[in-house]
């Protein structure tokens, strides 16, 4: 995860980028009227994802199991762009 400046934050891996951002937007605090901005690097590429993410509260599902509690905080990531790394 990168910010403005280019600096380097932490390490969120997955299979797509998306999943990736899904945990980075796990431990945000955008909420969905004022979403929080994430920058993902692509390894191995030139490529900068851009997220913008939030999480709310939710119910959790009717099967849950017994020790998740009834609300769950859960990740919401919508792409806005991807950019070229120079």
């Amino acid at each position: 995860m990168r910010d403005e400046e280019g600096n380097e934050h932490g390490v969120f891996t997955g299979k797509q980028p998306r999943q990736a951002a899904l945990k980075a937007a796990n431990r945000s605090t955008g909420t969905k009227a004022k979403p929080e901005i994430i920058r993902l690097r692509e390894r191995g590429t030139k490529k900068m994802h851009v997220f913008k993410a939030w999480k709310q509260v939710v119910k959790a599902p009717e099967n849950r199991p017994s020790w998740m509690p009834e609300k769950i905080s859960k990740p919401f990531v919508k792409k806005e762009k991807i950019e070229t790394i120079e």
